[in-house]
């Protein structure tokens, strides 16, 4: 079992326990059972913020309204899972208007799947792995980037730029995963309670110290 910090490192240094991403997988869903809530939410946070980056660097007219109105959503996610307990009334009421909207439904393929685009889902999934504190939550936000490997490399192979190979860049998504985990697990005293609220001076400390790192990567 994988439960501190830096062994998965020394798993990936090893070269020959955790070789195929399926094995990357199953570690980074092993590491988010095992932590916090407040742990589990920023790392959700972290994996939404990426496809919620590389989202809004697409053209104007590859862009979806509904996913680029889930912003003020993520960043409220943000101020949530680092401390800010103040913004649980602005995700509550994000997630709300989600479920109100008609973009919730039960029609399967005739209703609209703007829901389902890989942004707008994991913004979702880190929003409600706030509320609820629930694993499920961000190990889905976390699959939602892996997910999104194989559609980003086609967008690249159209854009004439040198391309991995599939497998290579689920290997290179999960490794960044596991090393976010790292990172976020060094500050699991703070995030423990984060949810009840951290003082002023730690939720700015942690935006600089987590949000940022978190979020870069996203091209």
């Amino acid at each position: 079992m994988i439960t501190e910090a830096g062994v998965s490192r020394q798993y990936l240094d090893s070269g020959g326990l955790m070789n195929t991403w399926q094995d990357l997988a199953a570690a980074v869903e092993e590491r988010l059972a095992a932590m916090s809530s407040g742990e589990r939410g920023v790392f959700a946070a972290g994996a939404a913020e990426r496809l919620m980056c590389r989202y809004e660097a697409l053209p104007e007219e590859d862009q979806a309204p509904f996913t680029i109105s889930l912003r003020p959503l993520l960043n409220s996610v943000w101020e949530a899972v680092l401390g800010d307990s103040t913004a649980f009334t602005a995700v509550k009421r994000g997630v709300a208007e989600y479920l109100l909207s008609d973009y919730c439904h039960n029609d399967g393929q005739d209703g609209p799947d703007d829901a389902d685009e890989h942004a707008a889902a994991a913004t979702l999934h880190a929003a409600h792995a706030y509320l609820f504190e629930c694993a499920d939550f961000a190990i889905w936000a976390g699959r939602r980037a892996v997910d999104a490997v194989d559609e980003h490399l086609q967008y690249l192979a159209e854009s004439d730029e040198d391309t991995p190979g599939l497998d290579e860049a689920l290997v290179a998504e999960l490794r960044r995963q596991l090393e976010d985990l790292d990172l976020i697990a060094t500050y699991s005293k703070d995030l423990r309670y984060a949810s009840l609220g951290l003082p002023i001076d730690t939720s700015i400390r942690l935006r600089v110290e987590l949000r940022m790192p978190l979020s870069k990567g996203a091209d």
